[in-house]
């Protein structure tokens, strides 16, 4: 037992790896649920977390969308925030040295309306400090492109994306939506784009009406659902896209809250798991689901955290 009296993790080896990327631990902090900064810091130790992944950053500020723009939906959760943020030169200077001085490795999350939105953030990301291991290329929000849609529902856009964002000189996650059954056919094109690893899945469109006024609960109608009931879905993803492409790396995300929910979605072939939801209600959730998920891997046998990646495949 530790100095607290709670009851260590057994020793197995931690590390994973996301292409070039090296982690400590497979279990990362998600995009849109640990903040553009240190937030969880007085909760977490955010050295001791694979990665944070910041909250989507465009180019520029952007506001976000009106409250209310969160709302319960069963045992999951539906928001409609609209990707605010203060815009990445401001994040460099006012977020980046308050993580890196953490000791926390960092994935920049980056989103457009349009191809060239993108271009330009990762022009700005070029030169970031060097606790910036990756970016997140979210291509799962609307653009402009000639149609109202979502970037990651077309093969080709998404492609066009990631080449785009080669500026950036970092290794590149395309994070993926559910809300399409193409994902296989996105993952190939961005992986021939240039994408070093895919990130699967972003949230479900989804929506809650309010029952007292029988209108939907959130300002802007429909929303992004998230929480344990997308777990199934974000297993099936990574299971589609792993028996494609064995060897394009996956970071799966959706539904995860426990240390069986990260060795689900490792079996189906992740190489490590984002934990975002959970975090609402359990900021040290993180910390928690790692040490489980290090028990699970050694009651059953296993050395490393990254022998269970796509054993589901083999079994």
């Amino acid at each position: 037992m530790d100095a607290g009296g709670a009851q260590r993790a057994p020793s197995v080896h931690t590390q994973v790896s996301i292409g070039s990327v090296e982690l400590p631990s497979a279990v990362m902090l998600a995009s849109g649920t640990a903040g553009h900064g240190a937030e969880l810091a007085q909760y977490l130790d955010l050295a001791a977390v694979g990665a944070v992944v910041v909250k989507s950053l465009a180019a520029y500020e952007w506001e976000g969308n009106p409250a209310p723009r969160l709302h319960p939906a069963g045992t999951g959760m539906i928001n409609a925030v609209g990707l605010q943020g203060p815009g990445i030169e401001r994040w460099l200077e006012e977020d980046l040295p308050q993580l890196t001085a953490l000791g926390a490795r960092v994935v920049v999350s980056i989103w457009g309306r349009s191809v060239d939105d993108y271009r330009l953030a990762a022009e700005l990301l070029a030169d970031a400090a060097s606790g910036v291991v990756a970016v997140e290329v979210n291509l799962s929000c609307p653009n402009l492109e000639g149609r109202r849609s979502i970037f990651a529902h077309d093969p080709e856009l998404s492609a066009e994306v990631i080449a785009a964002t080669a500026a950036c000189r970092l290794p590149r996650w395309a994070k993926l939506s559910p809300n399409t059954d193409r994902i296989v056919d996105v993952a190939r094109a961005v992986r021939e784009a240039g994408a070093d690893a895919v990130t699967l899945v972003n949230t479900l469109l989804g929506m809650v009406l309010d029952e007292r006024t029988m209108r939907p609960a959130l300002a802007v109608g429909g929303g992004g659902y998230s929480g344990r009931p997308l777990h199934a879905v974000a297993v099936r993803a990574v299971f589609d896209v792993h028996a494609d492409m064995p060897d394009l790396p996956i970071v799966g995300v959706g539904g995860v809250s426990t240390g069986w929910d990260a060795a689900e979605l490792m079996l189906a072939g992740a190489s490590a798991v984002q934990v975002g939801t959970a975090l609402f209600a359990e900021p040290r959730a993180a910390a928690r689901i790692a040490d489980e998920l290090q028990r699970w891997v050694a009651e059953h046998g296993f050395a490393a955290v990254a022998d269970l990646t796509g054993l589901a495949h083999r079994h």
